[in-house]
């Protein structure tokens, strides 16, 4: 008998107790926090871009392209069929500019007056951090870039309606671009 008393006291002890109400302030409504997307995106169709391309270049896409023996604005433009204007920051600048002599070739090719140099304004001279800023504020970028953290940057937080631009079996490819623009699927 003892032992079965302890059972169900044991089992009293088990069962949920039952939650108390909380007495709400209806004044202190907390609603969701849906993020803003920008009215440029009709689902993940992005109107802003359009011929011609600005393309977003990154520095370890300029020495793939070395590498591969690509030119940078023809590859670009046999990619996406149509013109393309490659656009190097600041920041891009300085890192090739840090990289010494060795790499006096790609700082040839980022000064080629065919691109366009964008002014930063933020402290530092972190490429990754300063092209994914701008991608954010600006959606009428393409990202060019084989950095596989770069990539998984922009697709993790989620950055809808930039499509990137990568090299593979030696020419570029591209990604997340809408068949709307004619761009070759492989």
């Amino acid at each position: 008998e003892s032992k079965e008393r302890k059972d169900q006291r044991l089992k009293k002890k088990d069962r949920l107790k039952p939650k108390k109400k909380e007495k709400k302030d209806p004044s202190a409504r907390k609603g969701r926090e849906v993020p803003q997307h920008p009215s440029c995106l009709f689902f993940q169709y992005n109107t802003q871009l359009g011929p011609p391309y600005h393309i977003l270049v990154d520095t370890n896409f300029i020495n793939f392209s070395i590498k591969a023996k690509l030119d940078l604005v023809q590859s670009m433009m046999d990619c996406l069929y149509s013109k393309c204007i490659p656009c190097i920051t600041d920041c891009v600048m300085a890192e090739i500019e840090k990289l010494g002599q060795k790499y006096r070739v790609a700082l040839r090719i980022a000064k080629d007056p065919r691109s366009e140099l964008l002014p930063c304004t933020h402290k530092g001279t972190y490429a990754d951090d300063c092209l994914v800023k701008r991608v954010t504020q600006h959606k009428c970028y393409i990202v060019a870039t084989v950095d596989r953290d770069l990539k998984r940057r922009i697709r993790i937080q989620k950055i809808p309606g930039v499509p990137i631009i990568y090299i593979s079996n030696y020419r570029y490819n591209i990604e997340q671009m809408p068949d709307d623009y004619g761009t070759p699927r492989f």
